[in-house]
């Protein structure tokens, strides 16, 4: 049977307070008439909340698209640039580092699908941060869906691993989607997950050749990636705990792995058109990118590893989350 969370005290958690002091949120980003068509927008397609629900999704909204940093588009060669076979992947060099490119070895083994091939891209948005189990499990109780792992919610041992700011763990990819389109029909912005070549870009600094999407370029354990000495037991991080990439960007690697739009086919890269790559059109997997915590992180914690998932995780796991992207040219205001 699944936990019954009692809505006030989710709300309460995920607000602060019973009710908002101001009549809209401040925001970093939206002018004020903005973030109102919005709270009238909230009304309109959800006429039965509360208003301790409307405040709670209206702050959601709006920090969402605060959180938002603009990327500059540009052009890149998406895939495995390969790694001087002889250096270790953490030893910094200006790439190719002197070795020809025919003579580089794969940064990623087995993974055959992730030949090198030019993209250029049009300006977006990228969430700052993966989305947080509080905000996503807001979303689930206006739908009337059961909260992710509620079935364990109640069990003392269990608390750390459903804290409100850390990653949202997903079953579904389609909830992942759902999430983002969400916050997309409140705010009349076009909020969507992002496609893998908008993630692979922003996480290698736009397009850059650095091997870990990190402030340096590389792992500095306890600072920029979480530190090897911690007891994991599959729990993550909340998120923002370490340092950014240049552009802003946190936990592209080492909290949880984020869901992108596009469906898996290793025959893909060779055939990606150069401009906004969207991935095939049907599939079975969906891509994941970046990597969660767990050893391996020096080979696989890398800007370049794909990973094929099914759509059905079977069960909720710390581990699978995601974060949502704005596809505009423009920055909001």
């Amino acid at each position: 049977m699944f936990f019954r969370v009692s809505l006030a005290a989710l709300l309460l958690a995920l607000t602060g307070c019973h009710a908002q002091s101001e009549p809209f949120p401040s925001s970093s980003k939206l002018a004020p008439a903005k973030v109102k068509a919005i709270a009238a927008t909230i009304t309109k397609r959800h006429p039965n909340l509360s208003a301790e629900q409307h405040d709670a999704v209206l702050r959601t909204v709006v920090r969402s698209l605060d959180e938002m940093v603009f990327i500059e588009g540009g052009e890149f060669d998406m895939g495995d640039f390969g790694w001087p076979c002889d250096r270790a992947l953490t030893e910094l060099c200006e790439w190719p580092c002197g070795v020809p490119l025919d003579q580089l070895c794969v940064i990623t083994e087995n993974m055959e699908d992730s030949g090198v091939h030019p993209v250029r891209l049009s300006n977006f948005h990228l969430s700052r941060y993966q989305t947080r189990q509080g905000d996503f499990d807001l979303f689930q109780v206006i739908r009337g869906k059961p909260l992710s792992g509620a079935e364990y919610r109640d069990s003392e041992q269990m608390q750390d691993y459903f804290s409100p700011d850390k990653p949202a763990p997903t079953r579904y990819w389609q909830e992942a989607k759902d999430y983002c389109l969400w916050l997309g029909e409140l705010s009349g912005v076009p909020v969507d997950l992002p496609s893998e070549a908008q993630w692979e870009f922003a996480a290698r600094n736009r397009g850059q050749y650095v091997i870990y999407p990190t402030d340096t370029g590389t792992l500095d354990f306890g600072r920029n990636y979480p530190p090897r000495e911690d007891d994991w037991q599959g729990m993550t991080h909340p998120v923002g705990s370490f340092a950014p990439n240049p552009l802003g960007l946190y936990d592209m690697a080492g909290n949880a792995k984020d869901w992108v739009n596009d469906w898996y086919d290793p025959d893909y890269y060779p055939n990606s058109p150069l401009d906004n790559p969207k991935g095939p059109e049907t599939g079975v997997y969906k891509i994941m990118r970046g990597f969660g915590i767990n050893e391996g992180e020096v080979i696989m914690a890398n800007t370049v590893i794909r990973w094929p998932e099914a759509i059905d995780q079977t069960g909720y796991v710390t581990t699978t989350s995601f974060r949502c992207s704005v596809q505009s040219e423009r920055p909001l205001k």
